[in-house]
């Protein structure tokens, strides 16, 4: 069953997966079913997933990047139909530049949610991802510590985001997301630094309606989901 259009669908919460509650989920062929485009992780936190237009990608380290079985757990995932409501020709000089666009297409969304999707030319990114867990239950913040970080420079791709209301963050709602993948689908990763100066495509659309699935297993409902602010931010980058 698919979302209707611009809602947001969240499996599990991102201080559960902070706690290292990542084993199972649900499937990637049912996160597809939902939406056109979404960001989430692998069991064990193995890479950083991307969903874009009906395929589950994972970024895996060094950058490298692999189509996802159906069958693939996916222990969090926040994603949507995106269907977009602005489409504009911006200038990335860094990654606030996204967020000027973002607060430039609707000021008064700062607490309501913004899906959005950049296709182009980037002259430079820096991406990370998470080379997963080396024992059941390790922290997310002990895994940032571990990342793989990557540099592309002038390449084509695209890079899909979400960003959250910062006073939902302590909700346990996905934060500040956004992901890279190249042309080719041969690398990509969570993006840490990003340069456009010749302009790239920024569509927009805001999100009023989240919808958020919660796991039942014995993992998430042990889970202390304490709000952890700076290891939010020190992950999300």
């Amino acid at each position: 069953m698919g979302m209707e259009d611009n809602h947001i669908y969240q499996y599990s919460l991102l201080n559960a997966l902070m706690d290292g509650v990542c084993e199972t989920g649900i499937s990637a062929a049912k996160l597809a079913s939902k939406g056109n485009q979404g960001l989430g992780t692998f069991a064990r936190m193995n890479g950083e997933l991307l969903l874009l237009d009906g395929t589950v990608y994972q970024l895996q380290a060094e950058g490298n990047v692999r189509q996802a079985d159906d069958s693939d757990q996916i222990p969090f995932a926040v994603c949507t139909n995106f269907v977009p409501q602005q489409t504009k020709h911006v200038q990335l000089k860094d990654k606030t530049d996204i967020d000027s666009a973002l607060s430039g297409f609707n000021d008064h969304a700062k607490n309501l949610f913004i899906t959005y999707r950049i296709n182009g030319h980037f002259s430079h990114l820096k991406c990370r991802t998470v080379r997963g867990q080396e024992y059941k239950g390790q922290p997310l913040a002990e895994l940032g510590k571990k990342q793989s970080v990557e540099t592309y420079e002038n390449v084509e791709g695209t890079i899909v985001g979400f960003r959250t209301p910062k006073n939902w963050q302590g909700f346990g709602v996905a934060g500040e997301h956004l992901h890279f993948i190249r042309a080719d689908r041969k690398a990509g990763g969570h993006v840490l630094e990003v340069q456009a100066e010749a302009g790239v495509e920024m569509q927009m659309a805001v999100a009023s309606n989240v919808h958020v699935e919660l796991p039942t297993g014995e993992d998430f409902n042990a889970a202390r989901l304490v709000t952890d602010d700076a290891g939010v931010q020190e992950v999300e980058g």
